[in-house]
């Protein structure tokens, strides 16, 4: 299996601008979007050097009109004591972390068929199910986030570095996914199975379709560090390689 890091996952966004210890990435395409506008460091900063990343970037997101403040931390680095207490108690963010997950395709469970479950690529046939799902999955952070992450949607069909997946269940559209291709990594992104269709093994096959397709590449993904879903992936024979903490703060105060 191909080594892999948090270099090979992709984000949305251009870098716009870098300092010796910390990178800019931006998306004017979606300013709504927290995961395609943050800071990015380099070295785990100390608390004087946070503070400086913070204060350009509120003056940055206050000239575009955001209202969210988010900062990416080393990869397989924790905080200092000193530091975590400074950013959560005494500027009010939310810290969590993320983990990266990594499996060869040949390693993923054998399933059998369902016959209630219908797994297919997104063509021309389909792509109106498949952008219907996935708004409603993204309406929870609002109808304008929503619509643009409709033209992102749209975009990436007609984009030969993406696939998109949707899943059926007797029928009715139940899920969905996107993949990412790399040189020698495929990412799945995104990944969901609507509220009422859970626990009937859609996301399981959704996945054992993209081992499928790419046998001879690593299949990679991203897990919320403090959710369930990564205990799935790990009974799946996925193996951890990394963890990276985050801070976000949904609205700072105004300059």
């Amino acid at each position: 299996m191909e080594k892999v890091t948090y270099s090979n996952i992709h984000k949305e966004g251009k870098q716009i601008m870098e300092s010796i210890n910390w990178i800019h990435v931006h998306n004017e395409e979606m300013l709504l979007q927290y995961d395609s506008n943050f800071i990015q460091f380099k070295t785990m900063p100390t608390i004087s050097e946070f503070e400086q990343a913070e204060e350009y970037l509120k003056v940055f997101h206050q000239k575009t009109g955001q209202k969210h403040l988010k900062f990416i931390f080393p990869e397989n680095q924790k905080f200092t004591k000193e530091l975590q207490e400074h950013i959560v108690s005494k500027c009010y963010y939310d810290v969590g972390f993320t983990e990266l997950y990594a499996i060869n395709p040949r390693e993923f469970p054998v399933l059998s068929p369902i016959e209630d479950i219908l797994i297919q690529k997104v063509t021309e046939e389909n792509f109106e199910d498949y952008l219907q799902l996935e708004y409603n999955q993204d309406l929870k952070y609002g109808i304008d986030y929503a619509k643009g992450k409709t033209e992102v949607y749209r975009k990436n069909f007609s984009n030969p570095h993406f696939l998109q997946i949707i899943a059926y269940y007797k029928g009715k559209g139940a899920g969905a996914l996107e993949v990412i291709l790399g040189y020698k990594t495929v990412e799945i992104d995104g990944i969901f199975v609507i509220d009422e269709y859970q626990r009937k093994g859609i996301a399981a096959r959704m996945q054992k379709m993209v081992m499928d397709l790419f046998p001879d590449k690593t299949i990679i993904l991203l897990a919320d560090g403090e959710d369930t879903p990564k205990e799935m992936y790990k009974k799946q024979n996925y193996q951890k390689q990394g963890f990276q903490y985050e801070a976000l703060k949904e609205k700072f105060d105004v300059l």
